[in-house]
């Protein structure tokens, strides 16, 4: 009695969410707040299994990174003490269904009451709050006997479509040995056995009766869970399942054929994601919403989803390009609707792998990231405003007097926006700072020496006019761009990494302050400055009106003649740096 007198009192407590925001502690986004529209188990649900696995599903988009132990709780109730404890578990978000999920570590307690709490630390996208925190409670009951919770079609659904695949969704994960054609079946009013294929999930929880023909119009059909269904600690259903649905006259569109296709690997990370209808398709119905894209670990890709002109074919565009080596999953839901308004008869869901990353590792800058011109002796602005954008200037062992020519040291025309001048006789804690930034400078320099894989491919002379996909490339003596631009593809890995191994000096040659006058890097398919590294073992030369990208890390000492501008970062261990005239030089 004391118990459930308990159970009770936390019932009455449940709190009711409200629709509309407060007004005093933010503004409202996109007009929705969030709210948890459903839980299972429900509000005071009884004799709730053992490995009951605690969902609550909201009524939009939640930002996964709130939905944390301590934002989503539970707890059991001890009505002789009037105490309670935390029961630990496993979180996690499923973005297609917008449901959190509270896996206990271990099987809840028989005959005992629980309190579910989701606080209003847990956000939507906007970083719109609950408004008040939802609690729920229940009460287990002797056994973790698995049941039955929903089925695609619902019983007595009328006007189903002949390609339906029938499913049936458990409460925990069922063996699926027992998951069969003799467990799983399906057969007309009249008793007449319907053929077809059972499959489970790999979460164990959706069977599927995927008939071998199309089921006849305007009939009554059975379906049918028997008591061989047992969940994976070998105990059976209560007793068998049933549910009845009858056919209507329409066979729904199909997806015909996807690029990536199912199940295929090696997928461009640039890849534009397309599904083949079977019949025109209503343009209004194939959205974002109805063409989805999600890692295996259930991160949604955001992207654009459009419909050509015959209806036929739908392209979902990502908003940036897909990760290497990682699993997705594209889904066309039943929502999409054929121009007469039929859906699909079922969710079409096919899965991918994508190609493993390209060229070599990122070596990493250190605590040198955080300057675009190191050197070691000096560093010089000879003549014009040449601008150094978002990154710091150092010298070291060299002293502030040995930076000439900017007006923040010296007055000179040169100038520094949105970082510092650092040199060896600063007060500390600056030499410190600098002597880590060389010594990191020193490690960085020779693991790229070092580097060997992939393979590094020989170069040598002349790279102008070349297209060079990601890799390592070694140049045993002195290396130019001069005949035309260098190309660097990186064939759609936005995070793929060229590493140049020069022996000796390093030069490009501009011819005049256009582009094709050759010289240049140029990036393409997604390369990023960031990513590129030139190793130089004596001096580099950046020449009059390059366009260049990427890290120069030289030995001896570095030069940027007229008007050459620079996307990366120029680090010189022992020697000068000399800025000519009116060079820039800009965050990669």
């Amino acid at each position: 009695m004391r118990a459930q007198k308990l159970l009770t009192a936390l019932t009455l407590a449940m709190v009711v969410f409200i629709a509309g925001c407060k007004d005093d502690d933010y503004t409202e986004i996109d007009g929705v707040c969030p709210l948890v529209t459903s839980t299972t188990p429900t509000n005071g649900a009884v004799n709730v299994p053992l490995n009951i696995i605690i969902t609550a599903t909201f009524n939009e988009a939640m930002n996964p990174a709130t939905i944390t132990q301590a934002a989503f709780s539970l707890q059991s109730q001890n009505a002789k003490k009037s105490t309670s404890s935390d029961v630990m578990g496993t979180i996690t978000y499923d973005v297609s269904t917008n449901t959190a999920s509270f896996t206990p570590n271990e099987l809840l307690v028989a005959n005992t009451a629980y309190t579910c709490i989701i606080t209003e630390a847990v956000e939507d996208l906007n970083g719109t709050a609950l408004q008040v925190n939802y609690v729920f409670t229940f009460s287990t009951g002797l056994s973790t006997m698995p049941a039955v919770v929903s089925t695609d079609p619902t019983d007595l659904e009328a006007d189903v479509l002949l390609d339906k695949v029938i499913t049936a969704t458990f409460s925990e994960a069922m063996d699926p040995l027992t998951i069969t054609d003799l467990n799983f079946m399906v057969e007309t009013s009249e008793g007449i056995a319907v053929t077809g294929t059972v499959d489970l999930d790999a979460t164990g929880l959706i069977a599927s009766f995927t008939p071998d023909v199309n089921l006849s119009s305007e009939s009554t059909y059975v379906a049918t869970i028997t008591t061989g269904a047992e969940n994976v600690a070998g105990t059976p259903i209560a007793s068998n399942y049933n549910w009845t649905f009858s056919t209507g006259l329409t066979i729904g569109p199909k997806v015909e054929s996807t690029d990536p296709t199912d199940l295929e690997a090696d997928v461009s990370f640039d890849k534009i994601i397309t599904a083949t209808f079977s019949e025109a398709m209503d343009p209004l119905t194939v959205t974002d919403l109805t063409f989805t894209a999600a890692t295996s670990g259930g991160v949604s890709v955001t992207g654009i989803v459009d419909l050509d002109g015959t209806g036929l074919i739908a392209t979902f565009t990502p908003d940036v390009n897909l990760l290497p080596e990682s699993t997705y999953i594209a889904t066309i839901t039943t929502g999409a609707e054929n121009v007469a308004g039929t859906p699909m008869a079922n969710d079409y869901v096919w899965e991918f792998y994508t190609a493993a990353h390209s060229g070599p590792q990122d070596p990493y800058l250190l605590s040198v990231a955080r300057f675009g011109i190191i050197a070691g002796v000096g560093v010089t602005n000879a003549a014009g405003p040449s601008e150094i954008n978002d990154l710091d200037v150092g010298i070291y062992p060299g002293v502030r007097s040995s930076i000439v020519g900017f007006s923040d040291v010296d007055g000179g025309p040169g100038i520094i926006n949105n970082g510092d001048f650092y040199a060896a006789n600063d007060a500390s804690p600056v030499p410190a700072m600098l002597l880590l930034a060389k010594n990191d400078l020193v490690v960085v320099y020779l693991e790229i020496e070092g580097a060997t894989s992939p393979a590094p491919a020989t170069v040598a002379g002349d790279l102008g006019g070349q297209t060079l996909a990601p890799g390592i490339y070694k140049s045993t003596s002195t290396l130019k761009i001069e005949s035309g631009n260098l190309t660097l593809d990186a064939q759609g890995d936005e995070n793929a990494v060229w590493i140049f191994q020069i022996a000796s000096d390093f030069t490009t040659f501009g011819g005049g302050p256009f582009p094709s006058a050759g010289g240049n890097v140029i990036l393409t398919g997604g390369a990023q400055a960031k990513n590129v590294y030139w190793q130089v073992g004596s001096s580099a030369t950046i020449g009059d009106y390059t366009s260049f990208k990427g890290n120069v890390l030289a030995l001896t000492s570095i030069t940027m003649n007229a008007y050459s501008v620079a996307e990366g970062r120029m680090l010189c261990q022992n020697g000068s740096i000399v800025l000519t005239s009116t060079n820039i030089i800009n965050k990669p």
